[in-house]
Parts: structure tokens; sequence; C-alpha cells
């Protein structure tokens, strides 16, 4: 009876609602005339906060302006930053959505540390920007500064 009670106990404790990883990550894309540079901090309340500014459309761009948009791109997330309101996600323990929603918002490898954003632009399907992990935000999400 005692084992058939600790077993039951044990099984309990297995089936809570896994905790989001706290922590902070950051990382860029640019391919196909398309911009992002995104941020995701999420605070050990669970509460997620992410910011990905972006830009398309910019396959004829000359290479000196897509670095200007790229520069201007990253001066709005680190500007803004500081306004980004923190929010809650649902979280299996791989994957985050919206409360109540179904398509993933970002995905989680325990085992790396990795962070992907599931970015939503217009009517395309979801375009997967890699964040990596950082102790600290960096003025440039691609790592490069």
């Amino acid at each position: 009876m005692r084992k058939a009670l600790l077993l039951s106990l044990l099984l309990l404790a297995g089936c809570g609602k896994p905790t989001p990883p706290a922590g902070k990550w950051e990382g860029g894309y640019q391919s196909g005339g398309t911009i992002v540079v995104a941020r995701v901090e999420i605070g050990g309340n669970g509460l997620v906060k992410v910011s990905a500014p972006d830009i398309t459309n910019l396959d004829t761009t000359h290479p000196e302006a897509m670095l200007n948009e790229r520069a201007r791109l990253q001066s709005a997330l680190v500007n803004g930053w500081e306004d980004v309101a923190p929010r809650a996600f649902d979280f299996d323990g791989k994957t985050f959505r919206k409360p109540g929603g179904v398509a993933p918002q970002m995905v989680w490898d325990k085992t790396t540390n990795q962070m992907t954003l599931e970015l939503y632009i217009g009517a395309n399907p979801a375009l997967p920007v890699t964040l990596r992990p950082v102790g600290d935000f960096h003025d440039d999400p691609f790592g490069s500064g």
C-alpha cells in the first residue's frame, strides 16, 4: 500500500506544468530580401518579452541600402526594448504558444539552450529565426559586434 501511495505521489509531481527556461536569447536573419533582428527574455516568473522588428521585399535593394536597413532595425530593437511588455505563453516543455493557441511561436531546444522564434510575416509560412543564448543583449543581435 505504501509503495502504491508513493508511486501515485511521484506520478502526480511529474505531471506539473513545465516551467519555461529563464534567460535571454538574440539573433537575426537576413536572406531573400528579408531582414529580422530579434530578442527574447524569459523571466523567472515565466513571462516572456519578445521583439522582432523586420523588413521584407528588399530583393532588389543595393547592398549599402541593405546595411542601412539592418542598422535601422537593430536600432529599433535596442531603443524599443524597454517598452516591450512581458506576456504569458503556454509552454509544453519545448514549444511556446499564445494562450489557447495552436501555432508555435517559439521552440526551445533544452540540449543546446537554443531558441527558435517562429515569425509569421503576412500570409507566409512561419519563418524560423534561430536565437542563441546570451548573458546580456548586444547592439548587434547577429553577433558581429
